[in-house]
C-alpha cells in the first residue's frame, strides 16, 4: 500500500564536501527525533553506462559534468518515490565505470534524502526537490576527502586522483557546482558544520512535514 507522499530533500555540494556524512547525520536525527526511517537515494548511482567503451577512452570521459547522469531516469525515480512507490535503482561500479547487472531496491518513506554534487544544477530535479540544501566546504578540503576516498574506496591512483581533479572536477565545480548554489534555500559550511546546523535542518524538514 503506497505510503504518505515523501518529502525530498536535496544536498548538494562539490566533491568531498561532506555530503554523504550530513545526510547520515540527518537521517538519524530523524530517527532519534521523530521515529522516521529516511529514505537515501545517491545521484552517483545514475552515472550513463560505458562498460562498451575502452579503458583509454573511459580514461577520457567527464564524470564532473551533467551529462554523464542518467537524470532522466533519476527523476522518473524520485517522482516515483515521491508518490509512496519502491524503486530498482542501478548500482554503479565506480573502478570499471560500468552499472553492474544487480539492482538495489530503494523504498520510500515520510522523508527521502537525496545527495549529489550536480542536484541543483538540472532544472528537472530542482523542481522535483521540497528542500535544496548546498554544503559549501573550501576547496583544500575537498580535495584532500577526495584523495582519501577515490584512494581508499575506489582504488585509485594519487596520481589519477590529482589529474582528473584538475582537468575535470575543478573546472566542473567552477562552471556547475559553484554557481548552483543560488538555488539552494539554505547554505551550510561544510568544513565543520555545527550542531546548530544540523538542528535548522532538521526543523526545516519537519516544518514541511507539518504543513
Amino acid at each position: 500500500m503506497p505510503i504518505k507522499t515523501g518529502l525530498l530533500v536535496g544536498i548538494a555540494g562539490g566533491s568531498g564536501a561532506g555530503k554523504t556524512t550530513l545526510v547520515n547525520a540527518i537521517s538519524e536525527k530523524l530517527k532519534a527525533l521523530a521515529s522516521i526511517e529516511a529514505t537515501i537515494v545517491n545521484h552517483d548511482s545514475y552515472y550513463k553506462e560505458y562498460s562498451h567503451l575502452s579503458k583509454t577512452e573511459k580514461d577520457k570521459l567527464n564524470f564532473d559534468h551533467p551529462n554523464s547522469l542518467d537524470n532522466h531516469l533519476f527523476v522518473e525515480h524520485l517522482a516515483l518515490l515521491k508518490q509512496g512507490q519502491s524503486v530498482l535503482a542501478p548500482v554503479y561500479d565506480f573502478a570499471t565505470h560500468s552499472r553492474l547487472t544487480n539492482t538495489i531496491i530503494i523504498k520510500p518513506s515520510s522523508v527521502i534524502l537525496v545527495d549529489g554534487i550536480l542536484l541543483l544544477v538540472e532544472p528537472k530535479i530542482r523542481e522535483i526537490l521540497d528542500i535544496k540544501i548546498f554544503l559549501d566546504t573550501p576547496a583544500d578540503i575537498r580535495i584532500l576527502r577526495r584523495l582519501h576516498r577515490d584512494i581508499n574506496e575506489r582504488g585509485r591512483t594519487v596520481e589519477s586522483v590529482i589529474n582528473q581533479y584538475l582537468t575535470t572536477v575543478r573546472p566542473m565545480h567552477e562552471q556547475f557546482v559553484e554557481p548552483s548554489k543560488q538555488y539552494a534555500d539554505l547554505i551550510l559550511f561544510g568544513e565543520n558544520w555545527s550542531e546548530s546546523q544540523l538542528e535548522t535542518v532538521i526543523n526545516l524538514i519537519l516544518n514541511k512535514l507539518n504543513n
